[in-house]
This record gives C-alpha cells, sequence and structure tokens, in this order.
C-alpha cells in the first residue's frame, strides 16, 4: 500500500522536504497548483528528487495542453475526472504513455452513487488507478459518510486498482486501511497536524497493517 500526501496550502511546502523517504507519492493538489501553477510540481521534485508527484489537474477539458504542462514539468501522474469525454481521457492517455507517465480517473463526481463508473468502463494500461474520492466540502457540510472506503471493494472486484482518498484520519484511518486500496492518500489529517513528519511517519509504519490508535490520542 502506498501512501500519498496531499499538499493543499502554500504553507505545506514548509515541510515537503521532510517527507522524503515517507511518503511515496507527493500529491500537488488543486488548490496549491491553481495557485503557483507547474511551478508547485518542480518545486515538489526539487525538494524530494525520489518522490513520485502527482498533479491533482482533476482535468475534465484540454487534455492534451494540461497534460503537457503537468508532466513537462516532472509530475509523474495526474488526475482526470470520471465524468470527462472519451476524448479527453484517450488524449491524456496518449500524453502520459509519450511521458512515460500515469493517469488516477477521478470519480469524486460520482461520489455516493451506487455505481461509481458505468459497468463497462474500460481504461488502457496507463490509466494506473481509479480514485474513490469523498469530496472535502460534503464532509464540510456534515456529511460523515464513508461509502468512499466501502467501495474500494466493489472496484477491486471489477478489476480495478484503487486510490483512496478524502477524510481520512483519526475515525476512518483503520477501516481504510483495512480496505486494502493500493494507495491511501491524507491530507489535512497529516499537514493541518502539529507534527506532520511525525504523523506522516507513524502512518508510514503501519502500511499496510491495522491501526493502532491515533498518535495525539496516546496518553
Amino acid at each position: 500500500m502506498l501512501l500519498q500526501i496531499a499538499f493543499d496550502k502554500a504553507e505545506h511546502l514548509a515541510f515537503l522536504a521532510r517527507m522524503q523517504g515517507i511518503a511515496d507519492i507527493i500529491e500537488i493538489g488543486t488548490p496549491l497548483l491553481k495557485r503557483f501553477g507547474v511551478g508547485a510540481i518542480a518545486t515538489a521534485r526539487e525538494l524530494c528528487p525520489d518522490t513520485l508527484v502527482l498533479a491533482d489537474t482533476k482535468t475534465v477539458d484540454g487534455g492534451q495542453l494540461e497534460a503537457d504542462m503537468v508532466f513537462g514539468a516532472g509530475a509523474a501522474m495526474m488526475t482526470v475526472l470520471s465524468c470527462a469525454s472519451k476524448a479527453t481521457h484517450d488524449i491524456v492517455g496518449q500524453r502520459a504513455e509519450a511521458f512515460g507517465a500515469s493517469v488516477i480517473v477521478d470519480t469524486i463526481t460520482e461520489s455516493g452513487k451506487p455505481e461509481l463508473l458505468p459497468p463497462d468502463a474500460e481504461f488502457p494500461s496507463y490509466f494506473a488507478y481509479v480514485a474513490v474520492h469523498s469530496p472535502t466540502d460534503a464532509r464540510l457540510a456534515g456529511n460523515t459518510s464513508t461509502s468512499h472506503i466501502d467501495a474500494v471493494g466493489a472496484m477491486h472486484a471489477r478489476g480495478f486498482r484503487v486510490s483512496l482518498a478524502g477524510g481520512i484520519g483519526p475515525a476512518t484511518l483503520e477501516a481504510a486501511i483495512a480496505a486494502g486500496p493500493e494507495i491511501l492518500v491524507i491530507g489535512s489529517a497529516i499537514t493541518e497536524s502539529a507534527n506532520p513528519q511525525e504523523i506522516a511517519r507513524w502512518i508510514r509504519d503501519r502500511l499496510p497493517g491495522p491501526g493502532l490508535g491515533w498518535p495525539w490520542d496516546r496518553k
């Protein structure tokens, strides 16, 4: 199980270098990407040269332009929304293949639906993972559903490798690990903590095993 740490705010860059050797994937989150552009990708590559960088573009159109920008800046992965057109998926996949990069299909717009992708959904090999993703705004508005965690098994049953994201923290970590996604994405539970490096290492040491209680809960 790979640990992906999501960086969404400018201040998070201050401790990005300390994630080297802990994170398997550094995510340049959508807000950070919009604020600094592809420079944020280049910064992550400089600070963590041995760690894969994912650009959370959430691409829905303009696939070739966005793919060339982020892959050209050094991103190893990018996200494309599952609701994007076949043409967008195709061109992003082609550009990923040209760069030796990968694509993650993000189902965030399908969150909460009984079925996240059409029954006949298929993606070429360069579409590395399907992301099951609980939307931040829905959670901030009070939606405490863990249906995205429950959806991991269904995605596996359909033959997809899974990236699990959204609200993974003290209350959900053990269930998220037990669901067995190939990538576990954690953002604010690490980046907004008092000691991001300690929390990140604590989580890293427990993958892929079960959680043992959140560190700050221990006396």
